[in-house]
């Protein structure tokens, strides 16, 4: 089983079940689509890690897979000021994640509550959604409700934003 052996304890701790499907190595939305058609029932979440302009706070936004977000609209909902892509070594630090592997799962690597998560508001209409388990080569179902008492038990902070329109 791919994924992180801490993530799956922590979940474990919570009595959170979950669904691992393992499939091959999958950096990208675009290639992991192929894998998930499989997966019945279940919105596949986007999750992309910024850092502000001064370098000194890092948020980590997550939607729907099949939306996108121009980093400028982005930018005005979040009210975080000027956004860009934090660096690999950034992700490492903070989330203990390679690129091509982020997730909020990586939350159990930061013990210092540092990283601040945005979570589109149509996430919360979901049944289960899906983050790789750290790892690109699996990913894991949960309930949305178990997601949330994951992020609860992060100690990170997080708010829901509309992100996007409801559909």
């Amino acid at each position: 089983m791919f994924g992180d052996p801490l993530l799956y304890r922590k979940l474990e701790n919570l009595a959170i079940p979950f669904e691992y499907h393992g499939h091959p190595p999958a950096p990208t939305i675009e290639i992991a689509v192929q894998y998930w058609k499989d997966i019945v029932g279940t919105t596949h979440c986007k999750n992309l890690f910024f850092r502000n302009h001064k370098g000194n706070r890092h948020y980590l936004v997550i939607f729907d897979h099949r939306q996108s977000l121009a980093i400028r609209d982005l930018e005005q909902r979040l009210k975080q000021g000027k956004l860009s892509f934090a660096s690999d070594q950034r992700m490492e630090k903070y989330l203990g994640l390679k690129p091509g592997s982020v997730s909020p799962f990586g939350l159990i690597h930061d013990e210092m509550h540092h990283v601040y998560l945005f979570l589109d508001e149509n996430l919360k209409k979901l049944p289960k959604i899906s983050f790789h388990p750290n790892d690109n080569r699996a990913s894991l179902v949960i309930d949305f409700q178990d997601f949330v008492k994951f992020l609860n038990a992060s100690g990170n902070g997080y708010e829901f934003l509309e992100l996007y329109p409801s559909s």
